[in-house]
Order: structure tokens, then sequence, then C-alpha cells
């Protein structure tokens, strides 16, 4: 973090970004009660979702989900970095994420390599690995087929795995096609993003620079006009009020307010017209 943000503002990280501390994330109600309900269903294992547009949350949820199953006693979490691999290379990335050796080109043997590995860590510890997939719309088809089958047992009656699929309204609508309809009907539980209130808008501020250890940063009157041009979108929130902390920054100002705004982000004055009108 920039020194001058802790000297100029007291902040304990740049409350902004995108990098902030997973525990320092503002967790919207909805979000919280989803989380929970995962939470409970991981030892049954199967398939859940989130979805929403560009910028309404979802890689916060992900983030989050993942810092609350990795803190459960016994549960393994992988992420998948490269969701639009191939078939054959999503299998080497699984041998990777749960320490199996696969070899190339023998699909078969880490078929059964992968499923014994998750049977004996189920026999174990009575909870199911979990495995994210962020940015699941890219995923091929191919591979949805194949992790379908790979995670099923005894004639579908048992999941191996608990899947989360997290994308935009691309993987909703790909999941209702004939050929991914055997997955889309096997999502237990869904969180669907929408578009913030202002309400909620405000109060993921308040929250952010709360927990950065800088509550007054901001006036009351810029936050409110964050939130009225954010679009109900949380990233168009962060980018402006980045900006805004950069600037203010440079200028070494004391406080963040509405002046700062205009100065940056309000229109400039039309030119008079020079030329005589005829």
């Amino acid at each position: 973090m920039n020194s001058k943000l802790q000297s100029l503002y007291g902040l304990k990280f740049h409350p902004f970004r995108p990098d902030i501390p997973v525990e320092a994330l503002y967790t919207p109600p909805a979000v919280d009660a989803f989380l929970r309900r995962v939470e409970l269903g991981i030892a049954d294992g199967g398939y859940v979702m989130i979805t929403g547009d560009p910028g309404t949350g979802k890689s916060v949820a992900l983030r989050l989900l993942h810092k609350r199953l990795e803190s459960l006693r016994d549960v393994i979490v992988g992420t998948v970095e490269h969701p639009q691999s191939r078939t054959m290379d999503f299998y080497r990335e699984l041998g990777d994420l749960f320490g199996v050796p696969l070899q190339a080109h023998n699909r078969w043997g880490g078929f059964k390599a992968l499923r014994a590995r998750w049977t004996d860590h189920i026999s174990n510890t009575l909870t199911r690995p979990v495995l994210l997939i962020d940015e699941a719309q890219e995923a091929l088809s191919t591979v949805f087929t194949e992790l379908r089958v790979l995670a099923s047992k005894e004639l579908d009656t048992r999941q191996l795995l608990c899947v989360v699929l997290s994308g935009d309204g691309r993987l909703v609508e790909r999941l209702r096609s004939p050929e991914l309809l055997p997955l889309g009907s096997r999502i237990r539980r869904r969180l669907l993003l929408e578009y913030a209130s202002r309400d909620e808008l405000l109060a993921c501020l308040d929250h952010l620079l709360e927990v950065a250890g800088s509550p007054t940063l901001m006036t009351t009157e810029l936050k409110a006009t964050l939130a009225d041009h954010a679009a109900g979108n949380y990233r168009i929130l962060m980018n402006l009020a980045d900006e805004l902390l950069t600037m203010a920054v440079d200028r070494e100002l004391p406080r963040l307010d509405e002046k700062l705004y205009l100065d940056i982000f309000g229109q400039p004055p039309r030119p008079k017209a020079t030329g005589k009108r005829r």
C-alpha cells in the first residue's frame, strides 16, 4: 500500500482495490445466507451456482465462500485457474489440485485415480472435497459433461464433490441447453446477484471505510453521490472511489468531498460561441 495513504488517512489497507483482505469484504445479507446454506450441505456434495452481471459481486462471494469452506475441518478446496481447458488439460489441473499424479493421454486412469482419491477422503473425513470454478461460462461443454460423470457414483446416488460454478448470464443459458441440461438440473443451491440498491452501496462504503481504519475519510454527501452514480454496480462504485482517493493523495487533501468529485468527474463548462449570428 502507498505509504501516503497511511500517513494521510491512517488506512490499514487500500479499501477500494480488488485485493483487500477477505475478512474485510462486505457481505450482503443474501450472500451470507447463501454461504451458510452451502456450508450446511457440504457433507452431501453436489452443485451450487453463483450468477450475476459483471460488477454485482460474484468474485467477492466466491472469495468469501472459499475462505469459509477452507476454515472447516478436513475440507479440501481446489480452484480451477483455467476454465477454458480442454478435457485432458482439465484432468491434469484436477490432478494438481487434489494431489493425484496423472499420466498423459490416459483419461480412464485419471478418472479412476481421482474418484479413488475423493472416495478415500469422504470415508476418512465424512466431508466432500470442494471444486470452485470461476468464469464457468467459459468452460467447454465436453468438460462440463466429463465433470458431471466424474463426480457421480453408484448410479448418480452419491456425489463425490461439491462443485461451485460462478459466472454471468451466459452460464445460466448454457445450462438450459439440451446438451447441458443434465448438469443444470443438478444445481441444488443458487445465488443470483442483482444490481445493488442505493442503501446496499452506502452500507458497503461505510463497512470498507470502517474496517480500513478511516470511517470519516469521505463526507456523507460524497458517499451519497457515489452511490447515486454507481448504477447499482459495486465495481463501478469501487472504481469511482479509487480514482477519488488517488487524486486526494496526490493533492494531499485532508478529506474526500463533493468538490473533489466535481473537479474530477464533473462536466466541463461548454465554450462560449465566438462567431456572430447571421
